[in-house]
């Protein structure tokens, strides 16, 4: 996982590119690592377009940071959806319930 900030300051934008799979083996570190993010900065892009595989573990750890940014007053885009990911997302019927746009290439 890379985290980058964009904008300097506490509480700035920040943007996290995961680069491992979404997946029940890799959600503990996962989700300190969002969580970690989140508390830093008022506005997370997450970046997934690294994610290979991504499975339910790794559709909870996404609800549960979307559902932890609401409930802190910020914000965090998921964006650069994968395939793999698109396709979790489209099969399980959760395209509207995370609200990011998602980009599908031609």
């Amino acid at each position: 996982m890379s985290h980058k900030e964009t904008a300097s300051g506490a509480g700035a934008a920040a943007r996290l590119a995961l680069d491992a799979d979404l997946t029940i083996y890799h959600a503990e570190t996962q989700k300190q690592a969002l969580i970690d993010a989140l508390a830093g900065s008022n506005r997370l892009e997450l970046d997934l377009s690294a994610v290979g595989d991504i499975d339910t573990a790794g559709l909870q750890l996404l609800i549960l940071i979307k559902r932890e940014a609401r409930a802190q007053g910020k914000e965090i885009v998921i964006s650069g959806h994968s395939t793999a990911v698109r396709q979790t997302i489209d099969f399980c019927n959760l395209a509207a319930a995370f609200g990011d746009p998602m980009v599908i290439p031609a």
